[in-house]
């Protein structure tokens, strides 16, 4: 592929407001290349240091990112007409969640680190063995791959990012980081903390990319693993670059979603109605587990829609920066559209949307700003039921039989996370085994235990982060088997 790019500007707009709200320059081919070069000298001297002071210095950035979060955010980019504000309101303006809302991620980020750092010398460490015969010794050891290339996504930007960033600094390697255009601040966020915790400049850098900048250091012979967070397409380009690179170059992809929840007839149902509203709204639904389909049995149907439609129907829609609004608006007018596209060819099939869209004035074509929306008499010819909505909706269908709720729930391109929501442990257990997904919840949603190994089946990715099977992704085995002469 071509070695040269013409310079380009990237611009942020504010989803709720329409306006410029950061602009970045992308670099040349060349800049790239001299990135890059400097990543692998920081990583060789990087590795020379021990494993204890890798996870102090992860220790440390924790504290500064603690810090750096709580107080205004530095003053070092243009924040547009609002001037500088906390490190929550900066991302509510990029991707239009509710600032109030933004402390959570925050939280779960340090959460995240935190528990990451905690394992890393049980994961990281030699492994040896006690059965060594006399004169021999063995030991396997968790090596780092060198540079890895994280692509993260707009959604949950934070999140995403300490998924694999710290962890893979941790291992040993150096780091390429490329946030997405609608929240570029952010990995910059993340590398002052790194750079304040001590972190060598050069083994984390930040870069701001287009999609064929992207694919050239996709491609380029000094990245050794790519980290991929995102759309279907957007993974399965990353992987056609990367087979075209030539080589046997590693890919982690953590793609789409359009996960089910499946209420049987002796669930909690008042519980259950509020962690699913909650599971499908939350951040405008824009998150890739996001609940996207319910399936209801018949015997608390009625009750169960009826429920849900109230508990809906409190979401605030407005403002992200209003302290009221409890929803915000989505990505973009083009990804409105998409979604109220997807909802009238609902409709106009069979589907019954069950809110009035005049509760929501803000919710105004070519705006960013979709009203919540339940649609029942849905099925599986409807895109609301199969293709990946990213929005403030969900379908919920009616089911006769535990058999018939797993087959809709498998019925799916797709396989992240699925819920289950009963009473019996005994049935949610032998119900569980027969899910396709990569995680299984009973009796909650939309959540993740950094203990737990994050992980999707089919079209949502392969690949693993969190737990000690990320640390895995992140390495490589590289085994010593040793004949001692004591002669």
């Amino acid at each position: 592929m071509s070695s040269s790019f013409d310079l380009h500007i990237q611009t942020t707009i504010s989803p709720h407001n329409g306006q410029a709200y950061h602009v970045e320059t992308y670099p040349a081919s060349g800049d790239l290349n001299r990135t890059l070069e400097s990543a692998v000298q920081s990583q060789k001297e990087w590795i020379k240091t021990t494993l204890d002071e890798r996870i102090a210095k992860g220790r440390k950035f924790i504290e500064k990112f603690s810090a750096l979060a709580n107080r205004e955010a530095p003053a070092t980019y243009d924040h547009g007409p609002l001037g500088h504000h906390t490190l929550a309101e900066e991302l509510c303006h990029q991707m239009g969640r509710p600032a109030d809302q933004c402390w959570g991620e925050f939280r779960g980020f340090l959460q995240r680190a935190t528990y990451m750092v905690d394992i890393a010398e049980s994961c990281l460490s030699d492994v040896t063995f006690s059965d060594n015969q006399p004169g021999a010794s063995r030991l396997i050891k968790r090596v780092p791959l060198g540079v890895i290339f994280v692509i993260a996504p707009w959604n949950y930007p934070y999140l995403v990012m300490i998924n694999s960033v710290l962890p893979a600094l941790i291992a040993g390697n150096a780091v390429i980081l490329k946030p997405s255009p609608q929240t570029p601040l952010t990995a910059v966020r993340f590398k002052e903390a790194l750079d304040d915790a001590g972190f060598p400049a050069d083994l984390i850098q930040v870069v701001h990319l287009s999609l064929p900048l992207t694919q050239y250091v996709v491609q380029h012979k000094l990245v050794d693993f790519v980290v991929f967070t995102g759309s279907v397409a957007g993974g399965k380009a990353i992987e056609t670059a990367a087979v075209a690179a030539g080589g046997f170059k590693g890919v982690g992809l953590e793609l789409g979603g359009k996960d089910p929840a499946y209420v049987r007839g002796d669930a909690d149902l008042k519980d259950a109605v509020i962690q699913l509203v909650d599971g499908a709204m939350y951040n405008s639904g824009q998150s890739c587990c996001a609940v996207e389909r319910i399936y209801v049995h018949e015997s608390v149907y009625d009750n169960f829609v009826d429920e849900y439609v109230l508990e809906a129907k409190k979401l605030v829609l407005g403002d992200p920066a209003n302290k009221q609004t409890t929803l915000g608006p989505v990505i973009s007018i083009a990804s409105a559209e998409k979604i109220r596209t997807q909802i009238s060819s609902a409709v106009q099939t069979g589907a019954k949307a069950l809110i009035p869209e005049t509760l929501y004035p803000k919710a105004e074509p070519g705006t960013a700003f979709v009203a919540p929306q339940v649609l029942v008499d849905v099925n599986h010819t409807m895109d609301v039921m199969k293709e990946e909505t990213f929005g403030p909706v969900v379908g919920i269908q009616k089911v006769s039989s535990d058999a018939q709720a797993i087959e809709l729930m498998n019925d799916s391109e797709y396989g992240l996370t699925a819920s289950i929501w009963t009473k019996s442990l005994d049935d949610f257990s032998t119900l569980a085994d027969q899910v396709q997904a990569g995680t299984v919840f009973l009796n909650r949603c939309d959540s993740l235990d950094p203990a737990l190994a994050w992980t999707g089946i089919k079209n949502s990715g392969r690949g693993v982060s969190l737990s000690k099977f990320g640390y895995d992704q992140l390495t490589r085995a590289k085994s010593i088997n040793m004949r001692i002469n004591t002669a």
